[in-house]
């Protein structure tokens, strides 16, 4: 593996675990149904250019799924040629225009946003296609099922817009069929409504990935997968390993305090391992004194307060263990796991956070693909 960087410290990306979680939801969804691989947040953290362009290469995506602009374009400019939906609302009005100017499909929450697209294909001479937004019950952004009926049926009557998408966001699939199931109803109650109409949008959708795998009647014509495919929900491989290197080795006598606060203290002679990394590159000073690192295949405790810049682990457990060797925080190794869930349920989060949270002074490195 060729690396471009100096601290020890990065993230192992498997490309081919990634497009295997893409074929193996595909498999799990449906042929006919396609797929919009949610690339927000730098890919969860897991590096969008390297995930989406994996993915392009692969086919086995056939749309991707963007929070913003900015991120739209930095896709566009690294060689992303896939179709691109920019899931958050839009504001002011000339980041229309650049999402239309890097081909970038907006979506519309409301009359006032349609309008600023109208405009904005006024001025650059050309159709836009946009998705519809419903608020089913999310509460974030979207119109209410009757408004967004009324506006596409007015919709279907200006110049410049073509309604090519339309859409919901499921708030609880993971763990409430019932309010699940109001949901998708009142979602429906609008397509099926279109759909007589002679007013349906080509791509209908709804699901992320637990609606997609638990609801089969929340799949339509598209899904938008994000943590299935990084591997963080059940059946699917983890795609990032985080991991560092041991750079200092010291001997703490029985009583010797270690890090800020000297919140913990050697209860016998202890062999401290310091690693590069702290809560800087996004690992949780609450994992201080409660987390673990794999060195030589074993768990060792994080000791001590996480810092900025790095962490102390008791190596004592791990004889073997010699500056240079390479310490895993976050994945597998030999047999032993520590898992983005572990340490999420640690801080009292989610695992989406955990390795969202990974700043960008950690470097990705692209393995398996």
């Amino acid at each position: 593996m060729m690396r471009r960087f100096f601290r020890p410290t990065w993230a192992e990306i498997d490309l081919g675990a990634l497009v295997g979680n893409l074929r193996l939801f595909r498999k799990r969804v449906g042929s006919g149904v396609k797929i919009m691989f949610v690339v927000k947040a730098n890919a969860y953290g897991h590096d969008a250019v390297l995930c989406s362009l994996a993915a392009q290469k692969a086919r086995a995506a056939d749309w991707l799924g963007v929070s913003s602009v900015e991120e739209g374009i930095v896709l566009r400019g690294a060689g992303v040629r896939l179709p691109i939906l920019i899931l958050g609302s839009l504001y002011p009005f000339e980041s229309v225009l650049a999402a239309a100017a890097h081909d970038l499909t907006p979506i519309v929450a409301s009359l006032e946003s349609a309008k600023r697209v109208a405009e904005a294909a006024l001025r650059l001479r050309r159709n836009i296609h946009i998705h519809v937004k419903v608020d089913t019950g999310m509460g974030r952004i979207g119109l209410r099922p009757e408004a967004a009926l009324a506006l596409v049926r007015d919709l279907s009557a200006w110049k410049g817009i073509r309604v090519q998408g339309l859409l919901t966001h499921m708030a609880k699939a993971e763990d409430d069929r019932v309010f699940t199931a109001r949901q998708l109803r009142d979602f429906k109650r609008v397509v099926f409504a279109l759909s007589r109409e002679g007013l349906r949008p080509p791509l209908v959708h709804a699901a992320n990935s637990a609606a997609a795998l638990r609801h089969a009647g929340a799949r339509f014509d598209l899904v938008r997968p994000g943590l299935a495919v990084y591997g963080l929900y059940a059946g699917f491989s983890p795609v990032l390993t985080l991991k560092s290197k041991l750079v200092y080795i010291k001997t703490a006598p029985k009583g010797a305090a270690v890090s800020y606060g000297a919140t913990w203290r050697a209860k016998c002679v202890s062999r401290i391992a310091t690693l590069p990394i702290g809560y800087g590159d996004g690992y949780p000073r609450a994992l201080s004194n409660k987390a673990a690192v794999l060195v030589g295949g074993r768990r060792c405790p994080v000791v001590g307060r996480v810092t900025m810049d790095q962490i102390m682990v008791d190596v004592t457990d791990a004889p073997r263990a010699r500056v240079g060797d390479d310490a895993v925080l976050i994945g597998r190794q030999d047999d032993a796991v520590v898992s983005a869930a572990e340490l999420a349920r640690v801080c009292g989060t989610i695992a989406y956070e955990t390795v969202t949270a990974l700043s960008s002074r950690v470097p990705r490195v692209a393995v398996g693909g």
